[in-house]
């Protein structure tokens, strides 16, 4: 391991002195902290290498196998046309076809495969026009979440002249054929640097214009954090806004009639509760919301009686989350969310129940799509053995059909997944997925790997991954907990795990790990833990305060420094989440308690695998540095503490396939050396494709 530079840098916070020795590797960009990076690479790699290479080359081998299946999103109907996205198995980037009705032939849209030789160029998303003829569409490069919009006349098969820049996250509203709303931030140098992800505004871009004549329709520059998603109701009638700061759930609606002039209407305010607009029948709109109801609930307000006591409820709040909802056909099509695992309901736009949609199985419905005026919708379902399928409903047939192939490069048969609950450090109850192959013997030596989130109000639902497939294959145990902080159980599981009450969430995974060690599923030598973006935080946090309790560690694109994260790209997003150290002492005082990169203690530390990537521009490859160099600095054993850093990738969306490969085989060689698996896994393989 490397010994980094140290520097003597104090600051003071709230009469608090804190040494920040790595803030010089904060500038990532700088020629001599881009030579640390390259240093601690090389170890990495070296690191890696002294597994035998038949291993290794058997390892990617069989990822390889079962990636190369054909992957659908979700498709989306304009017109006659339906759009959807595929990968025929190991493309870099999904291919966006369309075809007339759902048996037509697919036609290619976009290809971003041949939009760079590596597949570091992705399409992000697509927003055809509602006759299906123009398609506005965003670019993304290296994983940057800066994109630019372009847009392409598809029936002539070929882009407008027209670029939209100094995008990100952006909304697009599509008026006819005439242009779309879209948000933005502002051109680079028109204001401070620090300020370049503020001053978010709504605009609207006439086809065939320069970006330059584009109208400004909506800004709020007094209150600079606030970000806006623009959308037009179906009837053409309303322009809708939704609004936000950072990633607060609480988001406020304004809407104004779509041709008025004059000022927007505040239906909400931001900060209040949750809304998610469903959709509108005249004047009367349909939003899911959390207020009053932490499991949430789907009312119908009267535009000229908007105030509380005016709504109609018309479904109400269940024992079960309502995850996600669609008005379509005059239904409500509603995803319930039991224990983290997915109900699909029906009901009329009255509200009234009509039946359970069948499922194939245990398992996640995500991204429900329809319109109002449509007699069908689409979903998708998975499982952890079940890859993610689109699948059509249609209201005249009450049939449900998938859509697009499906291929298994595996056998589901082997293994055998389940839902245990297990008791935290409070006394709470918390769910826990465990899998592995049939027939594995509890006795305390198998390798396993636990997973965590708990954070931001997002779920962790079942879902498949060619990474956990092989890794159970290899004789692993897999294990998903369901920690506060997420939404398994409403607004409240949520609360439960943020600002003041983060450490319930490392109770909630350290607990997961003692009963995995208790139940004789695995040991501490025998146990890794494992977590990206905010989840990285969690098993870097984890690890700092019980370092005995694991063997390894696998902490991804990580956020580390909870004094300073919000000084960087989006951090400041996540202050509703966190808390800001700068501007109030009491949350200084809590993340300062659990920062990793500010508790990392002399002590004996597994084996540690830190992963980042150059041009991650929403939790920046500074907190993965300073906690390497930390940790480095901090070991008293053996284990080594390495960092993996990639190019020309960010956080994660757009990674081109050979790059997931690549790094999920990086992951399993390292837990395989660490756990003295490295000369035997190869016989274990599943060959059959």
């Amino acid at each position: 391991m490397m010994n980094t530079r140290r520097e003597q840098v104090v600051e003071d916070y709230h009469g608090v002195n804190v040494h920040d020795p790595y803030r010089w590797l904060e500038q990532y960009q700088d020629p001599e902290v881009l030579q640390w990076a390259e240093q601690q690479n090389a170890l990495t790699r070296a690191f890696l290498s002294t597994v035998p290479e038949k291993v290794t080359e058997n390892i990617q081998g069989r990822l390889a196998q079962l990636w190369n299946y054909p992957r659908f999103n979700l498709p989306v109907k304009a017109g006659q046309w339906y759009y959807f996205r595929k990968n025929d198995g190991l493309q870099n980037q999904p291919v966006l076809y369309r075809q007339q009705g759902l048996g037509g032939k697919p036609v290619t849209v976009l290809d971003p495969n041949t939009w760079s030789t590596d597949g570091t160029v992705a399409l992000e998303r697509f927003v055809p026009s509602e006759d299906g003829s123009l398609l506005a569409y965003t670019v993304s490069e290296s994983g940057s979440d800066r994109q630019v919009v372009r847009i392409r006349d598809v029936n002539a098969n070929q882009d407008l002249p027209e670029i939209i820049k100094w995008c990100r996250f952006t909304s697009i509203a599509w008026v006819e054929n005439r242009g779309f709303f879209y948000s933005r931030f502002p051109e680079p140098g028109t204001v401070p640097p620090e300020d370049e992800n503020n001053y978010c505004r709504i605009y609207w871009h006439q086809l065939r214009t320069d970006q330059a004549e584009d109208k400004l329709i909506y800004e709020q520059p007094e209150d600079k954090e606030l970000g806006f998603t623009a959308l037009v109701t179906e009837d053409q009638r309303y322009l809708v806004l939704a609004v936000y700061r950072g990633t607060d759930s609480r988001s406020g609606i304004y809407y104004r009639e779509l041709d008025s002039q004059g000022g927007f209407i505040r239906l909400f305010d931001v900060g209040e509760a949750m809304y998610s607009f469903l959709g509108s029948d005249d004047s009367t709109f349909y939003f899911l919301t959390d207020f009053a109801a932490p499991r949430r609930r789907i009312v119908a307000i009267a535009l000229n009686q908007p105030g509380h006591a005016h709504w109609q409820e018309l479904i109400p709040e269940q024992s079960g989350v309502i995850e996600d909802a669609c008005l379509t056909g005059g239904r409500f099509v509603v995803s319930l969310m039991e224990h983290a695992c997915s109900k699909l309901v029906l009901y009329t736009q009255l509200g009234e129940y009509v039946k359970e949609i069948a499922l194939p199985g245990l398992g996640s419905v995500s991204s429900i799509s329809g319109k109002a005026s449509h007699q069908e919708f689409f979903f998708l379902f998975t499982s952890y053995t079940y890859p993610s399928q689109p699948f059509h409903y249609d209201f005249t047939k009450e049939e449900l059909t998938p859509f697009g192939e499906s291929t298994r490069r595996f056998d589901p048969d082997r293994f055998i997944v389940k839902q245990v609950f297990y008791r935290s450090k409070d006394g709470t109850q918390v769910p826990l997925f465990i899998m592995h192959k049939k027939g594995l013997a509890l006795d305390g030596t198998n390798p396993t790997l636990l997973y965590g989130y708990g954070g931001f109000n997002i779920s962790v639902t079942p879902s498949f991954s060619p990474f956990r497939i092989l890794w159970m294959e290899l004789g692993g145990v897999f294990a998903v907990a369901n920690i506060r902080g997420g939404s398994e159980y409403g607004e409240e599981w949520h609360q439960a795990g943020m600002l003041a009450n983060k450490q319930n969430v490392f109770d909630d995974f350290i607990a997961a790990a003692e009963w995995l060690i208790e139940q004789k599923y695995t040991s501490t030598q025998s146990l890794a833990i494992y977590g990206g973006s905010n989840g990285g935080l969690l098993v870097s946090a984890c690890m700092i305060q019980r370092p005995d309790l694991y063997g390894a560690v696998i902490s991804a694109v990580p956020v580390t420094d909870m004094l300073r994260y919000h000084k960087w790209t989006v951090g400041r997003y996540w202050i509703p989440e966190y808390g800001n150290a700068d501007e109030s002492p009491e949350d200084f005082h809590w993340l300062y308690k659990y920062s990793p990169v500010h508790n990392a203690k002399p002590a004996e530390y597994p084996a540690t695998l830190i992963i980042t990537a150059e041009s991650d521009d929403r939790v920046v490859p500074a907190h993965a540095y300073k906690l390497t160099a930390a940790l480095q600095h901090a070991q008293t054993g053996d284990a080594p503490i390495l960092l993996r850093l990639e190019s020309k990738a960010g956080h994660g969306h757009g990674k081109p396939t050979a790059k997931i490969i690549a790094e999920q085989t990086d992951i399993i060689v390292f837990l395989l050396k660490v756990f003295c698996l490295d000369h035997c896994p190869d016989a274990d393989l599943d060959r059959r494709s």
